[in-house]
């Protein structure tokens, strides 16, 4: 980023907040606390009206605002491709949201480069499995949890198939596995817990703020969450046409991955009661996937193809005696 593209984000930075320090903006554009210094003083000689305060950082004036600001044609296209991501990953109160924010930024461009916005938007297409909807708007968490209030919230849970009435911090909203996730404090459990978005069957924001937890990690639960403790790991071979297949299913759980002389060779890691589940898994590979360990795995799979070959093999001599 050149010093004129950074004066003019500077401005937009100090816009978006109350107050920040020389320290944060350095650490966001990368550069020395001293260059922003100087940023700063070229910012008030060219009569933009920024205030410092000793300890506290600096802010713009009240009131002061940039004009709009243009669009280059790499941010038209690629807010383009963010509102499509969103629409498919979304409800439809944040789809019409991002279709009318769309809508706003394409005034405001040329001509031309509308054109080329439009015949983008219409020549590009998100195909995949789209995430469950229940019955509250995935907009509604997204505010409270930028408000930072108390949810009050009827919960129902997936594996005691009950509904229980919970009041919940919230701390973060991720997407993963097709599905969102409400990642909250949970007063009833006394601790984190992981709220599938689809599952909530109302919900009520509480004047209650949030308590800050500051010592709380959205990144490091998560991926906690993908790889409890304990763990066991298996190593696989697979076709190298699966090798996608496998990258898509176990994703962080992947610890190793090289290829070998029949496809790709993976190691992985899984909780010990997902070994039946891991048995079924590989077993839909059929001969085109060899388990390497452990050995228990191993059994694992013989035995549950043995079943199903006593399951459907009945079946079949019926079938054919017809």
């Amino acid at each position: 980023m050149n010093r004129t593209d950074r004066l003019v984000a500077l401005v937009m930075l100090l816009q978006s907040r109350r107050v920040t320090t020389a320290a944060q903006m350095g650490e966001h554009f990368e550069v020395t606390e001293r260059t922003i210094y100087r940023d700063l003083a070229a910012l008030g000689e060219a009569g933009v009206p920024i205030l410092g305060e000793a300890g506290v950082g600096y802010s713009l004036m009240r009131g002061y605002h940039l004009p709009p600001v243009m669009f280059s044609p790499d941010e038209a296209m690629a807010l383009v491709t963010g509102s499509l991501l969103t629409e498919r990953m979304t409800d439809d109160t944040t789809r019409a949201a991002i279709r009318s924010a769309l809508d706003k930024v394409s005034v405001v461009l040329p001509a031309d480069l509308q054109r080329r916005v439009h015949r983008l938007r219409e020549s590009m297409q998100i195909s995949g499995r789209k995430p469950g909807v229940g019955p509250v708007a995935l907009s509604s968490l997204q505010m409270a949890l930028a408000d930072a209030r108390v949810l009050r919230m009827r919960y129902h849970g997936l594996r005691r198939d009950e509904t229980t009435t919970r009041e919940v911090e919230p701390l973060g909203l991720v997407f993963y596995l097709d599905h969102w996730h409400l990642i909250a404090w949970c007063r009833l459990r006394e601790d984190v817990r992981d709220f599938r978005v689809d599952r909530i069957h109302a919900m009520e924001v509480c004047a209650e703020p949030v308590t800050p937890r500051p010592d709380f990690d959205l990144a490091a639960f998560v991926s906690k969450s993908w790889m409890p403790d304990p763990r066991e790991t298996a190593e696989i071979e697979v076709h190298a046409l699966l090798a996608e297949t496998v990258r898509r299913y176990w994703g962080p759980s992947i610890l190793e991955e090289n290829p070998s002389t029949r496809g790709v060779r993976f190691a992985f890691t899984h909780a010990p009661q997902e070994l039946g589940h891991v048995a079924r898994w590989l077993l839909g590979f059929g001969t085109h996937a060899w388990v390497l360990g452990p050995a228990k795995l191993q059994k694992e799979i013989v035995a549950q193809a043995k079943a199903a070959l006593a399951h459907h093999g009945d079946g079949g001599e019926n079938i054919s005696r017809k």
